[in-house]
C-alpha cells in the first residue's frame, strides 16, 4: 500500500530542496509569502506508471504572491529541461499552493538515474526542482484505497470521453473558438461515488456537494474572466455521502485579447484541494480556446 501522506510531505520535500533547506527539515523555503514581488516554487507531488509502461510526474507550484496572478512565459524564465522547454507547465500561476496542476511524462526507458528540471524565475528569483523516479515518491492519484474511494469523472459532452485523475495536459485539450469580449458557454458533466474518510472516521456535518469545480487561465496573451469560477453543480443523481453523484455547470469565459488560450478545471472530491493531504482524489481537464 502506497503512503499518500508520505507523498504530499516529498512535494513540500522537493520545494526545500530547492531552496537549499535540507529534505530532513520537512518545511517550506524560509522566504515569507508577500502581497507582490514574491517567488514562485514548482512542486513534485510524485510520480505514477502508466499502463504502457511509461511514467508520469504529478507538478503543482507555490505562488508566494498572495495578491497576485503571474503570467510567466514559457522560455528561459519558465523552462523544464532536458526536452524543453515546453512540457506543458502553466505560464499563469494563481496564488498560493496548487496541488498537482500538470503532469509531465517520460518513457519506459526513463531511469531513477535520470531527472527533469523545472525551473521559475519571476521577480529576479529563481527557483528550480528536480523530477525524478525515487522508489519512495511512486503514488496513485486515482483511487484511495482506505475506503475505495476514486477521482470524479469529467466530460465536456453528456455521452463525450471522459477524463479521471489529475492528468489533463496540453496536448489532449479539447478546442473552443471565440472572440474579444464574447461569452463562451463551458458546460461540464462531472460523476463521483461519493465515497468520505477522515482520520477520526467522524461523519461530516453540513456535507457539501460531492463534486466541486473550478476553472482557471493556465494559458494566454491576456486576461480570462469567468462569470462563475466555482460553478454549483445542478444535481441530476445522487447529492449525499455513499450516495453516487452526477450534476451538470455551465460557466460562461470572456477573454480581453485575441490568442490562444488554455483554460484548467479541476473536478474535487469530498477530500478537497489535493486530496486533503492524501494526493487522492481529484481530476484536471484543460480546454484550448482560440480568440479572435
Amino acid at each position: 500500500m502506497k503512503s499518500y501522506r508520505w507523498a504530499a510531505v516529498v512535494g513540500l520535500c522537493a520545494i526545500a530542496l530547492a531552496s537549499g533547506v535540507p529534505p530532513s527539515a520537512q518545511q517550506l523555503p524560509s522566504e515569507p509569502a508577500r502581497q507582490f514581488g514574491a517567488s514562485i516554487t514548482g512542486a513534485f507531488e510524485g510520480w505514477l506508471d502508466n499502463p504502457d509502461g511509461s511514467h508520469s510526474f504529478l507538478v503543482g507550484y507555490l505562488n508566494r504572491n498572495r495578491a497576485q496572478e503571474i503570467d510567466v512565459p514559457i522560455g528561459p524564465s519558465n523552462r523544464i529541461e532536458p526536452g524543453g522547454p515546453d512540457m506543458g507547465q502553466p505560464t499563469h500561476f494563481l496564488p498560493g499552493r496548487q496541488t498537482g496542476m500538470f503532469i509531465v511524462t517520460v518513457p519506459k526507458a526513463f531511469t531513477p538515474q535520470q531527472q527533469l528540471t523545472w525551473t521559475i524565475t519571476v521577480n529576479g528569483q529563481t527557483n528550480s526542482i528536480p523530477l525524478r523516479l525515487h522508489p519512495d515518491y511512486n503514488i496513485d492519484p486515482f483511487s484511495h484505497v482506505a475506503v475505495n474511494n476514486t477521482a470524479p469523472v469529467l466530460r465536456f459532452e453528456e455521452n463525450g470521453p471522459t477524463i479521471q485523475g489529475p492528468i489533463g495536459t496540453v496536448a489532449q485539450a479539447i478546442s473552443r473558438t471565440t472572440s474579444v469580449g464574447a461569452a463562451l458557454s463551458l458546460s461540464v458533466w462531472a460523476a463521483d461515488d461519493a465515497k468520505f474518510t477522515s482520520l477520526s472516521s467522524a461523519p461530516m456535518r453540513n456535507p457539501p456537494q460531492p463534486v466541486s469545480l473550478r476553472w482557471s487561465k493556465y494559458r494566454g496573451p491576456g486576461a480570462v474572466t469567468f462569470d462563475k469560477a466555482r460553478p454549483q453543480l445542478e444535481v441530476l443523481a445522487g447529492g449525499s455521502v455513499n450516495v453516487p453523484f452526477s450534476g451538470k455547470a455551465t460557466t460562461t469565459a470572456r477573454f480581453s485579447e485575441p490568442g490562444d488560450y488554455v483554460l484548467h478545471l479541476v473536478g474535487n472530491d469530498y477530500s478537497g484541494d489535493g486530496g486533503g493531504a492524501e494526493l487522492c482524489c481529484w481530476t484536471t481537464a484543460t480546454v484550448k480556446v482560440s480568440v479572435t
